[in-house]
């Protein structure tokens, strides 16, 4: 824009927003460089539209402004990045270890993770509790080697979900080595993010209840915000995501202090376990 004619603030603040919004990141340098302001405008602009709620500012630029649609039925998202979701289930099975007592709630990637810990038959006196109905089918063939556990509750047909009031009564008993955990968003400052009230209270349940806490969330998750708060990204041990994260979305979330692992399609059992804090 060093060419043309300068814009007022508030003029340059709305292309600023609309240049945010049509990408997945943006470097302060970039607007700098585009805008031909000072570094000190552009922040200050960015930190202005933040406030608004027009984009998210992080560490070195800003995000967009993502925002999680209506919640989708299981069918309809089951077959929805499918490969993406069967190669972070295979990287989070390969964490799970002979005698350990796993938290798994209901979602479309927890239920990939059910299978593929299913089908390690190298694994013994495994005990698996979920509040899904499609998780606990999928573990039915791996009955005795993987004990299953269903917590009981309201079914929720939508996910195929048990929710409140027994699963929380449950839960409230219990005390895992690991949860692993489906979310509708991963944002650096929102943090985990869910599409509806009733399963959050149990995954937030499951979050209070295990040693380690593992995020399983493929790439359309990140960045994105959903109506229900879970927790911060620094309330999780681990965000399992696959190989088409954008890369300055993952940097952000590392920024956090998060640690972030990406699962390529085609990835074989190659993870080693990563053992609990005691």
């Amino acid at each position: 824009m060093g060419d043309e004619e300068p814009v007022s603030a508030a003029a340059r603040r709305e292309l600023i927003r609309e240049f945010v919004n049509q990408r997945s990141f943006t470097h302060v340098t970039e607007l700098v460089e585009h805008f031909g302001v000072s570094a000190v405008t552009v922040r200050a602009d960015l930190e202005l539209l933040a406030q608004r709620g027009q984009l998210r500012r992080v560490r070195g630029g800003a995000l967009p402004r993502a925002a999680s649609g209506p919640e989708q039925p299981f069918e309809r998202t089951a077959d929805v990045a499918a490969g993406e979701k069967a190669a972070i289930a295979r990287v989070a099975a390969d964490l799970v270890e002979d005698g350990q007592t796993v938290l798994c709630d209901v979602g479309t990637t927890t239920t990939a993770f059910a299978r593929a810990l299913a089908e390690r038959d190298d694994l013994r006196d495994v005990t698996v509790v979920t509040n899904g109905l499609s998780v606990a089918r999928e573990l039915e063939a791996a009955i005795p080697r993987i004990a299953v556990v269903v917590t009981g509750g309201t079914l929720r047909s939508l996910q195929h979900s048990l929710v409140n009031p027994w699963a929380l009564k449950l839960l409230g008993e219990l005390t895992a080595d690991a949860v692993f955990l489906g979310c509708n968003g991963v944002d650096p400052e929102a943090g985990i993010t869910n599409a509806n009230l009733p399963e959050s209270e149990v995954k937030e349940a499951m979050l209070t209840r295990a040693r380690l806490r593992v995020v399983l969330a493929d790439a359309s998750k990140l960045g994105r915000v959903s109506v229900a708060r879970l927790c911060g990204v620094r309330d999780v041990d681990l965000l399992l995501t696959d190989a088409g994260a954008e890369p300055d979305v993952v940097t952000a979330l590392e920024d956090t202090g998060l640690e972030v692992r990406r699962a390529e399609v085609a990835e074989e059992r190659a993870v080693a376990p990563l053992v609990p804090a005691g």
